[in-house]
């Protein structure tokens, strides 16, 4: 099995590497589109800003590239957030897969911290990609922004709000929180997915 991680402009893709290789996986990173179309599998994680990232994407059409993959796609972190509409974050127009709009967390009580940084527990639908996890897994997340809930959502986790903690849409998978940093709870995401 290939598996294809999408090189841009983003933080922490080495960690996704590394938890591959971990599982026994050697994926490959890269930014050519004839690589990731003939992958079994494309993750798309990162860290970072999400205007900078898609003037990368869009410089290279891998916005577009990503938009047509047909195989199982998963989405990490601001890799969840580029493949919605758009983001308030470097006001960015986005990949679209998912039709809502990237907001920033909005501090309501002195104890509400932006950037949202730690372990949460998520409220999972009975999805392949979630199997075998148990009631309310831990998970851990670093960000500023957010997913409001939406049709396409499959984990909710709350932090001043309810939000989408991950998704799907077709053959698109995408999660806010890091699965590479989530102990064996991640592990487990991703061994899913990888068998999806």
């Amino acid at each position: 099995m290939q598996v294809a991680i999408v090189k841009y402009n983003a933080g922490n893709i080495y960690s996704v590497v590394n938890a591959l290789r971990r599982m026994g996986v050697e994926p490959v990173l890269t930014d050519d589109a004839e690589v990731l179309k003939k992958a079994d599998k494309v993750l798309f994680p990162g860290q970072g800003h999400a205007g900078e990232a898609m003037d990368y994407l869009k410089a290279r059409r891998l916005d577009e590239v990503i938009r047509d993959l047909k195989q199982p796609v998963f989405g990490i972190c601001v890799g969840q957030q580029l493949l919605c509409k758009h983001s308030e974050e470097g006001d960015a127009d986005c990949i679209g897969i998912f039709d809502t709009e990237v907001k920033r967390f909005q501090p309501e009580r002195h104890e509400d911290k932006v950037p949202c940084m730690g372990w949460n527990c998520l409220e999972v639908r009975d999805v392949p990609l979630f199997q075998g996890l148990g009631e309310k897994p831990y998970v851990y997340f670093v960000h500023s922004y957010y997913v409001p809930l939406c049709a396409d959502t499959i984990a909710t986790a709350d932090y001043i709000l309810p939000y989408s903690a991950s998704m799907q849409k077709d053959n698109f998978y995408a999660c806010q929180f890091h699965p590479e940093k989530s102990g064996r709870v991640g592990e487990k995401i991703l061994q899913n997915f990888l068998a999806l």
